[in-house]
C-alpha cells in the first residue's frame, strides 16, 4: 500500500495528465483573482459584509448555471462545452484587468464580474469532472481525486500567497493580468483533448433521441439524486462545512484587528488551509484503499468543524491572554487543520459521486456538485460576513465551528447506511 501521493493517473494517461496539468496551472490563477477581489472590495468599502457580498453574487449564477451546465454536459460533447465556457472565464479575467487598471472604485463593477465569472465556472467544473471517469478506470478514481485535491490546494496556497505580494507591491493590475495568463493553460488542456459525447442512457428505448437540455432534464437528474441516500449525504454533508463553517470572508478584517497584519496576512490565513490539505495528500496513498469511505466523510467534516472553532478561539485571544503573533500562529495551525480534514472529505465525496452515478447522468449530478461545493462556500461568506458584523468574527468562527460539528453528526444520526458505504460495492 503506497503511502505518499499515488501519482498513477498522471502517468499512464496522457490525456487526465494534459487536462489536469492545465487546470492546476490555471487554479493558482483562479485563486489569486478571488483574494485580490476580496483585497478590492474591502480597500473601497472597508467592510467584511461588503466583501461576504461577493459571495453572494457568485451563488446565483452558480446554482443557476450548476444545475443548467450539468444538462447541457449530458447532452452535448463535454469537451465542447467546456471550451465554450472557459472562454467565458477568460474574457472576465481579462476584464478585471481592465477595471484595475481604470482606478475603479466602485464594488458593483466587481460583483458584476462575480456573477458572470461564476456563471462560466458552473459550467466548466461538472464538465471536467464528468470527463475524468470517461478517461480513467474507475480503480484510479481515488487516486485522481487526490492529485486533484492536492492541485486545487497548491493553486489556494500559491495563489494567495501571490495575490498578497503582488497586490501589496505592484497592484491589483498586475495580479488581475497573471490570472488571464495562467487561464491559457487550462484552454490548452481542454484543446488537446478527444472528441467526449456523453454515453446513452441504458434504460431509454432505442431510437428516442436525448433529452434537449432544459427543465426537465434538470428535474431527471434531481428525482435521481433525490432517492439516492448515499450520493444525497456527499451534498449534505459539505453543506455542513461549507455554509455554518465558512471563514474565509472573515479574513481581511482579522488580519487587520486581530492579527495586527495587511495584505500579506490575508494571503497567510488563506494559504494556511491549503498547506494543511497539501500535506494532507502528501500521505494520501491509503486512501485508495478504505472501504467505508461515507464515515470518512462525516469524520472529515467534524474535524474541520472543530478546526474552524480552534481558529474563532486564536482570533479571540490576540491581544487578550496572547500576543497576536502567538495567536496568529495558533490561527494558521487551525486552519491547516481544517485543510487537512477538508482535503480527505473532498476526495472521498468525489469518489462516491463518480462511482456511484450511471453517465448519462453524470454532468447533471456533477452540476449539482459544484452548486454545493462552489455555491457552499460564497453562501458561507455572506453567513460569516453578516455574523462578524451582527457580533464579531471570533464569535462568527467559533459558532460556526460547533454548528458544523453538531449538524454533520445529526446528519450521521439520520442516514446510518452512509456510515456503512464499500467503496467495493458502490451504491447511490
Amino acid at each position: 500500500m503506497p503511502l505518499l501521493l499515488d501519482v498513477t493517473p498522471l502517468r499512464v494517461n496522457p490525456a487526465y495528465r494534459r487536462l489536469w496539468s492545465g487546470f492546476a496551472l490555471s487554479g493558482v490563477g483562479a485563486q489569486l483573482a478571488t483574494v485580490a477581489i476580496g483585497l478590492q472590495v474591502y480597500a473601497i468599502t472597508g467592510s467584511s459584509f461588503a466583501v461576504g457580498l461577493v459571495g453572494l453574487f457568485a451563488l446565483v449564477p452558480i446554482i443557476v448555471m450548476g444545475l443548467y451546465g450539468g444538462a447541457l454536459v449530458d447532452a452535448h460533447d463535454r469537451r465542447r462545452v467546456a471550451l465554450l465556457a472557459g472562454c467565458v472565464l477568460w474574457a472576465v479575467s481579462v476584464l478585471n484587468t481592465v477595471q484595475a487598471a481604470l482606478h475603479n472604485a466602485n464594488p458593483w463593477v466587481l460583483y458584476v464580474l462575480v456573477a458572470v465569472y461564476n456563471a462560466g465556472f458552473a459550467v466548466v467544473s461538472p464538465a471536467r469532472s464528468a470527463i475524468y471517469p470517461r478517461l480513467l478506470d474507475h480503480g484510479l478514481l481515488p487516486a485522481a481525486n487526490a492529485l486533484n485535491v492536492a492541485a486545487m490546494n497548491i493553486a489556494m496556497t500559491a495563489g494567495p500567497l501571490l495575490a498578497g505580494l503582488l497586490v501589496e507591491w505592484h497592484g491589483y493590475v498586475v495580479a488581475y493580468a497573471v490570472d488571464a495568463g495562467l487561464f491559457t493553460f487550462a484552454i490548452w488542456g481542454l484543446l488537446k483533448l478527444p472528441p467526449i459525447p456523453p454515453e446513452v442512457d441504458p434504460t431509454a428505448d432505442a431510437g428516442v433521441p436525448r433529452r434537449r437540455p432544459g427543465l426537465s432534464s434538470v428535474l431527471d437528474g434531481l428525482r435521481f439524486l433525490s432517492t439516492r441516500p448515499n450520493v444525497r449525504m456527499t451534498f449534505l454533508s459539505d453543506f455542513c462545512a461549507m455554509i455554518l463553517a465558512q471563514p474565509r470572508a472573515l479574513f481581511p478584517a482579522v488580519a487587520a484587528l486581530a492579527f495586527g497584519g495587511g495584505a500579506a496576512t490575508v494571503g497567510y490565513l488563506s494559504a494556511a488551509v491549503a498547506v494543511g490539505a497539501i500535506v494532507a495528500m502528501g500521505v494520501s496513498g491509503p486512501l485508495g484503499h478504505l472501504r467505508r469511505q461515507g464515515s470518512a466523510v462525516v469524520a472529515s467534516v467534524a474535524l474541520w468543524g472543530v478546526s474552524i472553532a480552534g481558529f474563532g478561539t486564536a482570533i479571540a485571544l490576540a491581544g487578550h491572554g496572547l500576543s497576536r503573533t502567538a495567536a496568529m500562529g495558533l490561527g494558521l495551525v487551525c486552519l491547516a487543520g481544517a485543510g487537512a480534514a477538508d482535503s480527505v472529505s473532498a476526495v472521498f465525496r468525489s469518489t462516491i459521486l463518480q462511482a456511484a452515478t450511471p453517465d448519462h447522468l453524470r454532468g447533471r449530478l456533477q452540476g449539482v456538485f459544484i452548486v454545493v461545493v462552489a455555491g457552499g462556500p460564497r453562501l458561507g461568506d455572506l453567513v460569516a460576513g453578516t455574523g462578524a458584523t451582527a457580533y464579531s468574527e471570533a464569535v462568527a468562527a467559533t459558532a460556526g465551528g460547533v454548528l458544523c460539528v453538531l449538524a454533520v453528526g445529526a446528519l450521521a444520526a439520520w442516514q446510518r447506511g452512509f456510515l456503512r458505504y464499500d467503496a467495493r460495492h458502490p451504491t447511490p
